[in-house]
């Protein structure tokens, strides 16, 4: 724990700066940022004792429901405690005065770390992980949809300058009030490291990528990119959302993770010069540990009854568990580049998913092929969208949540406590969801029946 001379003299810092809040957040199961603003002066204390929240915040719904999940609510509710985690302390741009750090979980009687705490879920497979002796780099690429009030929709909102045809265009065209440059540049000054950003195939759709850097750096910089994107767009009376599919005339928003391994030396453990695909052994076998473990790995990366309306042949998203060199049509594509930049691309993954959840999953489905040294077999050709050439993925989020429950190597890695909430808590989101009239069956039914 950092001492409390330390805390004082960094408040002491960030007051001369004009710092006078710092804002502590912290994921909750569905990735969205949880916290509590603090008054700098107070910040030695709150790093030396935590901030107190309801443990029911890793069962607690998009609507504000508490659920009966990981035992919650029969143990009376009782608290976590979120410690800040200095290093990743930064100033926020657009908030004059304000600094934020991310905060991790640990229980109040042991200052063990909480289960359900998705930083820690990540946190436990890395040192798994790295038991090979190798170490993940991660470099995400998310999608999501900018949109404008209008109170015409049925849901009120409508894509942001939704005209066609605009695919990979810059400038105004597709974007006329200039969001996506803003958006760029504010990020930058926030210390998010992003790298390049463009407008995607659907109208207000934008894609924005992030350095690749060690697994943990990226998710804590992926959970604050959505976090940031999503409040700038309030900010201007609009919404970002990263739903995976939120309009059915439009595509869907993908979560691409690119994953290179490297050795204590630096090296890429992925490239193999001289060999025909140029892809070494680790390679290989991490390939076949993903398509192995794809479909309980969709139960992490496509997390939503929603998330299955991205799926299906010709749309541009993964139908087939399979792998192809540059293919882009397949779930798990390996980049032309070798050499230093030798690595492999999931292709699986929506915008909608926890990133620390999703990397987890990536790296644990990694870290077993290479393990059990799982060869995959001969990579896919052409347009990968025909069912008897590979399997398909789950079709449905109850498909994917069977198929985790069922994989004991996965759940072995990423925490038996952690899958058995996280499972609990997304199977009541399906019966929600069952009981739940549709506008959809009001319109095909309603008249007729």
């Amino acid at each position: 724990m950092v001492g409390e001379q330390v805390t004082r003299e960094l408040a002491a810092r960030l007051g001369e700066d004009g710092i006078d809040v710092v804002r502590v957040v912290f994921p909750d199961l569905l990735g969205t940022d949880r916290g509590r603003d603090v008054l700098v002066e107070h910040l030695p204390a709150v790093v030396h004792r935590g901030l107190s929240f309801c443990r029911a915040v890793y069962s607690t719904t998009p609507g504000g429901k508490t659920t009966e999940n990981g035992g919650v609510l029969d143990a009376g509710l009782p608290d976590v405690i979120v410690v800040p985690d200095l290093d990743t302390l930064l100033p926020i741009p657009w908030e004059p005065g304000v600094a934020w750090c991310i905060g991790d979980a640990v229980s109040p009687a042991d200052e063990r770390p909480v289960d359900e705490s998705p930083r820690q879920v990540l946190r436990r497979a890395l040192e798994i992980f790295e038991t090979t002796g190798l170490h993940p780099v991660v470099g995400p690429e998310l999608e999501y949809f900018l949109c404008e009030p209008d109170e015409d929709r049925p849901n009120g909102w409508r894509p942001y300058c939704d005209e066609p045809g605009n695919v990979y265009a810059t400038g105004r065209r597709g974007d006329s009030d200039g969001h996506l440059l803003r958006t760029l540049r504010t990020l930058s000054s926030a210390g998010l490291q992003t790298t390049g950003g463009n407008h995607e195939y659907a109208g207000g759709q934008f894609e924005i990528n992030l350095v690749h850097s060690s697994a943990m750096d990226a998710a804590d910089r992926a959970f604050r990119f959505k976090t940031s994107v999503k409040e700038l767009a309030r900010r201007e009376g609009r919404m970002a959302t990263f739903m995976a599919k939120p309009f059915n005339d439009g595509g869907g928003s993908g979560f691409h993770l690119h994953l290179s391994c490297h050795e204590a030396d630096g090296r890429n453990a992925f490239q193999a010069p001289g060999t025909a695909s140029g892809l070494s052994e680790e390679a290989r076998w991490a390939i076949g540990g993903i398509l192995e473990h794809a479909p309980a790995l969709a139960a992490l990366l496509n997390p939503t009854v929603n998330s299955y309306k991205r799926f299906g042949p010709d749309s541009l998203a993964p139908w087939l568990i399979d792998w192809g060199l540059d293919n882009r049509s397949a779930m798990l594509r390996v980049p032309a580049e070798r050499g230093d930049t030798t690595r492999l691309e999931l292709r699986l993954g929506d915008a909608s998913a926890n990133p620390y959840l999703g990397i987890a999953g990536l790296i644990t489905a990694t870290y077993l092929g290479i393990r059990d040294r799982i060869e995959p077999p001969r990579p896919s050709a052409g347009y990968g969208y025909d069912p008897s050439k590979a399997p398909t993925l789950p079709a449905t989020l109850p498909d994917a949540l069977a198929y985790l429950e069922e994989d004991t190597a996965m759940v072995e890695v990423l925490g038996k406590d952690f899958v058995r909430s996280y499972v609990d808590f997304k199977w009541e989101e399906v019966a929600r969801f069952q009981r739940f009239v549709t506008d959809w069956e009001f319109t095909e039914y309603a008249y007729h029946l």
